[in-house]
C-alpha cells in the first residue's frame, strides 16, 4: 500500500470525524459521573432517543437545523425528569442503586421506542446542504464529516466557557471536588445535579442525531455506543472531561488507521487501546485531577 502524505492526512481527518462522536458521548457520560458519581447505563439509550427524536422532528418539519435545536432540548428534558423522579431518591444509597436503575431504564426506553417506531429501524439521510465532498487540500473529504468536527468543537468550546468562566461553572467545579462545600454556602446542590444530568443527556441526544446519517437509526443503536462511551471514559480517566476529549479523538484516529490496514480489527483496536492504557495508566490518561483536567 502506497502510504502517501495525502492518504495519511485523510485517514487522520477521518479519525477526527469519527472521534467527534466518541468525544460527545464520552463527555456526556464523564460529566454526569464527574459530579454526581453516577454510572449512567442509560446513556446509550439517550443517544438512541436523540436519533429518533431527530427522525420524528425532521419528518414533521423537513428542517435539519431545527432538529439540531429540538433534539438536545428534548433529550435534556427527559434527562431532567429521570434525574428528578428516578435517580434523585437513590442518592446516598451507594453506587449500585443508580447503576441498576439506569440499566433497567435503558431497556424500558428501547421498548418504548420499539412500540412507537417499530423494530425495523429508520433511515436518516444526510441533509442536502451537507451532502457531497470538498477539497481540503489533501484530497476530497465528505462535507458532513467536516461538519461533525466543527459542531463538536463548538459544543466543547461552549461547555468550557460555561464551566470555566461562569458562576454556575464555578459551582460545578466546587461541587465536583466536595459537594459539602456547596451545602455550607447555602447552595441547593440538588439543582446543580439536576442541571448537570440534563446537560449530559442533552449532549448524548445531540450525538445520536449527528451519528444517525452515518450509523442509521434503530432501537439497539445505543448498545454499542454505551460500550464505546465507557471505553472513552476509562481511557481518558473516569470523570475527566479533558480525558474524554483526548480519548475520544485518540480512539477515532486509532480505529481509522486500523481500518486502513486491517479493517476486521477496527473494533478490536479500541479495546486493545483500553487494555494498554489500563496496564500503564490504571487511572486513565488524565486520571481524575479535576472536572476539566
Amino acid at each position: 500500500m502506497d502510504l502517501s502524505f495525502s492518504l495519511i492526512a485523510q485517514q487522520l481527518v477521518t479519525g477526527l470525524a469519527l472521534g467527534s462522536i466518541y468525544v460527545l458521548v464520552g463527555v456526556g457520560l464523564s460529566l454526569v459521573f464527574g459530579l454526581l458519581t453516577i454510572v449512567n447505563f442509560a446513556h446509550g439509550a439517550f443517544f438512541m432517543v436523540g436519533a429518533y427524536v431527530g427522525v420524528f422532528v425532521f419528518a414533521k418539519t423537513g428542517n435539519f437545523w431545527f432538529c439540531m435545536v429540538a433534539v438536545p432540548l428534548a433529550t435534556g428534558a427527559i434527562g431532567l425528569v429521570v434525574e428528578r423522579f428516578l435517580v434523585r431518591p437513590l442518592y446516598g444509597r451507594g453506587i449500585d442503586y443508580p447503576l441498576l436503575l439506569t440499566f433497567g431504564l435503558a431497556y424500558v426506553m428501547m421498548d418504548v421506542v420499539r412500540m412507537a417506531f417499530g423494530v425495523q429501524g429508520e433511515q436518516f439521510d444526510t441533509p442536502e446542504l451537507l451532502q457531497g465532498a470538498v477539497d481540503i487540500g489533501i484530497g476530497m473529504f465528505p462535507i458532513y464529516r467536516l461538519f461533525l468536527i466543527a459542531v463538536t468543537a463548538v459544543v466543547l468550546l461552549l461547555l468550557w466557557l460555561v464551566i470555566e468562566k461562569t458562576r454556575f461553572g464555578l459551582i460545578v467545579r466546587a461541587g465536583a471536588r466536595d459537594p459539602m462545600v456547596l451545602r455550607v454556602l447555602g447552595i441547593d446542590v440538588s439543582k446543580v445535579w439536576l442541571a448537570i444530568f440534563g446537560v449530559g443527556t442533552a449532549i448524548a441526544g445531540l450525538a445520536g442525531l449527528l451519528a444517525a446519517p452515518m450509523r442509521g437509526v434503530s432501537p439497539e443503536m445505543g448498545v454499542p455506543v454505551l460500550i464505546e462511551a465507557f471505553v472513552i471514559t476509562v481511557v481518558g480517566g473516569m470523570g475527566s472531561l479533558g480525558g474524554a476529549i483526548a480519548a475520544g479523538l485518540l480512539v477515532g484516529v486509532v480505529m481509522s488507521f486500523t481500518t486502513l490496514f486491517e479493517p476486521e480489527l477496527a473494533e478490536f483496536s479500541m479495546f486493545a487501546l483500553m487494555a494498554i492504557t489500563l496496564i500503564f495508566k490504571p487511572n486513565g490518561l488524565f486520571g481524575r485531577k479535576g472536572l476539566m483536567s
